[in-house]
C-alpha cells in the first residue's frame, strides 16, 4: 500500500511539472508564432510563412541584447523586417502577434496608408514577399517580456502594398 501511495505521489508530481512547463511555454513555440502569422496572412489571401532557424538566431541575439532595458528600439543594420513588442505578466508570442494584427483596422488598402493609428506591424505580418520567420522572447531584468519577430525578405517598402 505504501508503494502505491508513493507511486501515485510521484505520478501527480510529474504531471504537475509537465503542466507547469506547458503553461510557461504555451503560445511561445515556433509553431505558435507561425500559426498566428498564417491565420492573418490567410485572411488576406497571402501564402504561408515558415519558420527559419537563421532568422530566429538573429532575433534571439537581439532580444538577448535588450534584457537590460527592454526598450522597443529596432536593431541596427538588420537584414530582416522586424516587429517588436513587450509586455508584463504572462506575455506570450501569440499575444505579441495579436497586438500587431490588431492594427489591421488602421490599414487602408486603397490609399496604402495607415489611417487613424499605427499599422506598420500589421503590414509586415501580412507582407506577401516575406516567407521566412524567426521570433524570440526573453524576460528583461525589470520582469517584462521582450519579443522580436524578424521577416525574410523584409517588407514595408514605400509605395508597395503588402498584398
Amino acid at each position: 500500500m505504501v508503494l502505491k501511495t508513493i507511486s501515485l505521489a510521484l505520478f501527480v508530481f510529474a504531471i504537475a511539472i509537465i503542466l507547469q512547463y506547458s503553461s510557461c511555454h504555451a503560445q511561445n513555440s515556433p509553431q505558435d508564432y507561425v500559426d498566428a502569422h498564417n491565420v492573418a496572412r490567410a485572411e488576406m489571401g497571402v501564402g504561408p510563412i515558415v519558420w527559419d532557424e537563421n532568422v530566429t538566431a538573429f532575433a534571439q541575439n537581439y532580444v538577448s541584447q535588450r534584457i537590460g532595458d527592454c526598450n522597443l528600439v529596432h536593431s541596427t543594420d538588420r537584414p530582416y523586417g522586424e516587429n517588436l513588442a513587450k509586455g508584463s505578466g504572462d506575455f506570450t508570442g501569440r499575444a505579441a502577434v495579436d497586438l500587431w494584427v490588431g492594427e489591421k483596422p488602421f490599414y487602408d488598402y486603397s490609399s496604402n496608408s495607415c489611417v487613424g493609428g499605427e499599422c506598420g506591424h500589421y503590414t509586415q505580418v501580412v507582407w506577401r514577399n516575406s516567407v521566412r520567420l524567426g521570433c524570440a522572447r526573453a524576460q528583461c531584468n525589470d520582469g517584462w517580456w521582450f519579443i522580436s519577430c524578424n521577416y525574410d525578405p523584409p517588407g514595408n517598402y514605400i509605395d508597395q502594398r503588402p498584398y
